[in-house]
């Protein structure tokens, strides 16, 4: 069997070197060839473009930055969906909305391409060591027929349904994550505000039940001032987004959600966007947050204050 793997960025390049720890034939493709280096040194093999990619191999693996990156790579003018073998097995990992997953699906049947939707939660430590969850959508016979290279990258395999239905477990898993993170921040903020030391917050929230398991492990990031990128800001900043146009799509209301979502925008803005999720508590600890604002809403002139629309 020869797997093929599109996109070796944060999450993808370690997902693929795991698949090559276990000694599977890999056939990679990376826009940026630096990235690549690792793996080629590790056994696998480079494909000059996603075309020439697809058409040798049996399963392919994409891991990509969004959705219209996704859809590039799979139906743009070099993409590799119409090069595949019939009978191909598909899996997108990326993190996208749901109705766009649906869509990839369609493209792939029309072609005779079994599509699964298998989004991931973890961050790039967990994804080194092989202990990604994978939140999958799919035709159950499909998601046993690729059990065991999912097993390489996780050591969990959550099969939620149909086609999209694993890309709409994980959108509700990083609404959860972006909003839990900047209600955090926003309480360590009020707390220090009050009088109490970091330290006692820390110590005294992260063993209740009020905060979630998962900001345990940025407390290091957050005391040292390190936020060096597991789960980039502006990603999450774009789930949130993906959430917001899910629900407009479905009818529901994220008002929560869509206020987070622009504060993670401003914070992009100040330039924490390459930097790990987690530094939406430097930005709203500090004033940047407010020159930013400053930039953006100027103040209007006197003779507009009473203007109507």
């Amino acid at each position: 069997m020869k797997i093929g793997f599109i996109g070796l960025g944060i999450m993808g390049s370690r997902m693929a070197a795991n698949l090559r720890k276990h000694d599977y034939s890999l056939l990679v493709f990376n826009r940026t060839r630096g990235k690549a280096e690792p793996l080629l040194d590790r056994g696998a093999k480079l494909a000059d473009s996603p075309p020439k990619l697809a058409e040798q191999v049996d399963v392919l693996f994409t891991m990509l930055a969004h959705p219209d990156a996704v859809e590039q790579a799979a139906l743009g003018a070099n993409g590799f969906l119409s090069h595949l073998k019939p009978n191909t097995i598909w899996i997108d990992c990326s993190s996208v909305n749901p109705s766009f997953s649906k869509k990839m699906a369609e493209a792939a049947a029309a072609g005779q391409i079994r599509f699964i939707d298998a989004p991931v939660t973890g961050s790039a430590p967990v994804a080194a060591d092989g202990k990604l969850i994978f939140w999958v959508g799919g035709n159950a016979v499909d998601v046993e027929a690729i059990r065991p290279l999912l097993l390489c990258m996780g050591n969990k395999i959550v099969h939620v349904g149909g086609p999209g239905m694993g890309t709409s477990m994980k959108m509700v898993i990083n609404l959860l994550l972006g909003t839990g993170m900047a209600a955090f921040a926003e309480a360590m903020e009020l707390g220090q505000g009050l009088g109490l030391s970091q330290q006692m917050l820390f110590d005294s929230l992260l063993s209740t039940p009020t905060v979630a398991p998962f900001l345990s492990l940025k407390r290091e990031k957050i005391e040292r001032g390190n936020y060096e990128a597991e789960f980039p800001l502006r990603w999450m900043q774009k789930d949130m987004q993906l959430a917001s146009d899910s629900a407009y799509e479905t009818g529901v209301a994220l008002p929560i959600t869509n206020v987070a979502k622009e504060i993670y925008r401003l914070a992009m803005r100040a330039g924490h966007d390459t930097q790990d999720f987690s530094a939406i508590y430097e930005y709203l600890s500090g004033d940047s947050h407010l020159a930013t604002i400053d930039q953006e809403a100027p103040a209007p002139a006197m003779g507009q204050l009473h203007q109507t629309n």
